[in-house]
């Protein structure tokens, strides 16, 4: 095979890897990625862009002693780009792991227990008691229509002149 031909083979797997990592396939990623990988050149920039997602693929599985160790070959690797991002991903692979307070963190149920029949699980079972509805509050009474004052207080007029001088004078002004 030529290696046009090689280099060509190998840009179609590290797609089809790239879309697999994507959509959380590592498993699949990994076989395209490495299959690329054999295809191309460690030192090219391909090379290094398909051992990049390689290190990813490995780390989604718990591989991370080959993700390390492909993060180390790539900070030392010619491109400036892909170098950068392999000193970049052995950091964050290399980090202690944080400590958790378990408040922080919401557990997840394991429902590898449940049955087919919904009617065997107990997920309508509720242990807790039915909250009760707070006592309806008493509605106001009625407004006679006689006792509510509508007269005008000539507020709006008032409002409205004090406006219009107000524009006058800045029109006069400028």
């Amino acid at each position: 095979m030529t290696e046009v031909a090689n280099l060509e083979t190998a840009r179609i797997y590290y797609r089809e890897g790239q879309a697999y990592v994507e959509r959380g396939a590592y498993r699949q990623a990994i076989t395209q990625l490495q299959a690329a990988a054999t295809l191309t050149q460690a030192s090219s920039p391909l090379g290094g862009e398909v051992r990049l997602w390689l290190v990813i693929a490995y780390e989604a599985t718990q591989q991370q002693g080959l993700a390390i160790d492909l993060c180390r070959q790539l900070s030392q690797h010619p491109s400036m780009a892909v170098r950068k991002q392999g000193k970049r991903l052995l950091y964050i692979l290399e980090a202690p792991p944080l400590s958790r307070h378990p408040e922080w963190c919401s557990q997840i149920p394991d429902l590898s227990r449940l049955s087919d029949n919904p009617s065997q699980d107990d997920w309508g079972a509720n242990t807790a008691k039915p909250r009760q509805s707070p006592a309806p509050r008493p509605l106001a009474p009625p407004v006679e229509p006689g006792l509510v004052e509508t007269k005008d207080n000539q507020f709006v007029w008032v409002a409205l002149g004090v406006a219009t001088l107000i524009l006058v004078g800045l029109l006069w002004i400028h």
